[in-house]
Order: C-alpha cells, then structure tokens, then sequence
C-alpha cells in the first residue's frame, strides 16, 4: 500500500499534512511507503520539527504549488511540475496506489481526469462526499467535480456510489435518491424530471425516488444525486449549519454555573456528537469515475482529516472498487 499526499494543498499546508501522514503511519501498518509531494526543503524542514523519521516516508519533490483560488483545469495545464500533478503522475504510472489531497478541488479533478482519464462508460467523474444521518451515512454524489451535469451522468453517479457503498461501506443493498424539491414523482425542474425517468429504467440500484433537504438526514439513504453545484452548496451549507449550533449550543450550556454543570457531566455526549458531525472524522472524499483511487480532503483539513484521507485512500484501494464500478457498468451497457 503505497499513497501519495500533496503535502502543499490546503489552507493549513504543509504542516497539518506532515502531522496527518505521521499518525497515519503509526495506526495503520498496511501503509508501506508515504510519499511526500512538494517543495523538498519544505518538507524536509517540517519533517524534521515535527520528527517524521519513518523508513515509510519518501519525499518527491515539486516545484510549483496550485493555490486554492486559482481556475483548476487552466491551472494544471500551466503548472505541469505543481504537487498536484506530480502525485497524480506517481499514481498514474504506478508508483503509488492512492493520491490524496486537501488542495484546489478543481485542480485535483483536472489533473485526475486528465492524467488517470476516466472509466469506460464515464463521462464524468464525482465526488462523493459522507454525510451523517440518523441511520449510518449518506453520501451526496456529486458534491462538486460537476456543476453542470446531464442527466446520463446521474445515472453513473447512481451506479458508481452504490458500488462504493457496497464494497467500501459494507451495505448489501444501497438505497439511492433523487434530490428535489419535493418527493413526488412530478416533482423538480426539467433536468430532474429527465434524470427520474432514466433512474427508473437503470437496473442494479434500489431506486427509492426524488428526495428532498429533511430526507438527507431523517431517510435511510446511501446515496443522494445531485449535480455538482447543487451538492456543493447542501454541503457546505450543512456544514456551516452544524459548525453555528456548536457554537450556539457552547453559549448557551456556559451561560449560568448551573448550565455549565449540566454540560460538565454531559461532556462524553457532547465528544461523540462532535465526531459524528465533523468532517474530520470522514477524511476525504473519493472521486469516483477515474482510472486510479483519488481522494480529496477539505480545504481546512486538521491533521486528523488527513489521517483519516489517507484511511479512506487506503480502504478504497482494498476494496478494489473501480473493478466493481467497471463491473456494474458493464451489466448496464
């Protein structure tokens, strides 16, 4: 198990990619080699601050860097030796099993589907992103590689996030909804009325029909469609909505002694709420539909994230998941 991280990306890089690289190597003894992508004296320089003297680590140098408000395609083509490209580059001619990154989305789509290119009978790659809910996880597909997706690419989506979800998240038969405005048949714009339509035909999915905000969390759901645009604003919006009730919550159980009492004896509660609800806890992201396993972590990433990218990284190449993606797309052909 050979991963490569983009040591650079993100808005607390390099730091918090050394530290999750170096708890990740000492809780998972399946990873036999880390590669460090990125400027080398920088790397060098946290490596040795932070004390990351693994045998398991090689650092590959980068000379440029992708900034996270940079355009993404234009980007990778005009940054050819960036620590985005040159980790694709290690997954791309086998070096690595794996690349992960917590950099520009963009550009990490880009150089994916450039580099690796896509799966036969993939027109577009997603992003699945998890998201808790009352019964297990959601993952919203896509959550931001397509913004303006077709309809036949939903259909994809549908097929790819249920092979992921049986073969990464272990569920036998995975249920699969269409976001809009309403649960109804009828319900939706043009572009989900025709996606509907073709849902309904496409065999190998459990189709549970349109679905809408509420369901994502009340619902038993293992996917939910959406074009790119649209799932990134769910996401990011419920993101938001749970960072503001912490802080909200937080103010109110320290507002009276009495409270903070109260919330002093609650506190194991508290902790398994916040880890449930924190990306954190998730990692990254695979996007799904290209030849090779790419995971793509929060801008904001901690080290812990990017301990649990590389998990995920890791977990999708065990499961071999991109063979059950071909697989099930073949029997739709």
């Amino acid at each position: 198990m050979k991963l490569a991280l983009d040591v650079m990306g993100g808005d607390r890089a390099p730091t918090v990619n050394i530290l999750g690289a170096k708890a990740a190597l000492e809780l998972y003894p399946q990873i036999d080699m880390i590669y460090l992508v990125g400027d080398e004296k920088t790397i060098a320089a946290e490596c040795a601050t932070h004390q990351l003297t693994s045998k398991k680590i090689r650092i590959v140098h980068a000379a440029e860097v992708i900034g996270m408000a940079e355009p993404g395609a234009k980007t990778v083509r005009r940054k050819k030796q960036s620590s985005i490209n040159v980790a694709m580059d290690l997954v791309k001619a086998g070096e690595a099993d794996a690349f992960v990154s917590a950099g520009n989305t963009g550009a990490c789509v880009a150089s994916a589907t450039i580099k690796l290119r896509l799966i036969d009978g993939v027109e577009r790659a997603g992003i699945a992103s998890p998201l808790p809910n009352e019964h297990g996880v959601c993952n919203i597909l896509d959550a931001g590689a397509n913004p303006e997706a077709k309809p036949q690419h939903l259909v994809t989506y549908a097929i790819m996030g249920t092979a992921f979800a049986k073969h990464v998240l272990g569920i036998t038969d995975p249920i699969v909804g269409l976001m809009s405005n309403g649960e109804e048949d009828e319900k939706g714009t043009t572009f989900t009325k025709e996606t509907f339509a073709l849902l309904k035909e496409t065999p190998g999915i459990h189709f549970r029909g349109n679905v809408e905000g509420h369901d994502l969390f009340e619902t038993p759901l293992h996917v939910v469609l959406c074009d790119g645009f649209t799932g990134n604003i769910v996401l990011k919006s419920c993101e938001a909505t749970a960072k503001a009730m912490g802080k909200w919550l937080k103010a109110e159980l320290t507002a009276t002694p009495l409270r903070t009492l109260g919330a002093a004896m609650a506190k194991g509660a508290f902790k398994a709420l916040k880890e449930k609800s924190s990306y954190e806890s998730y990692g990254g992201c695979p996007l799904l539909g290209v030849n090779g396993v790419v995971i793509i972590a929060h801008g904001g990433s901690s080290a812990l994230a990017i301990q649990n990218a590389l998990r995920v990284g890791m977990e999708t190449v065990q499961n071999k998941v991109n063979d059950a993606i071909r697989q099930a797309l073949e029997k739709t052909q």
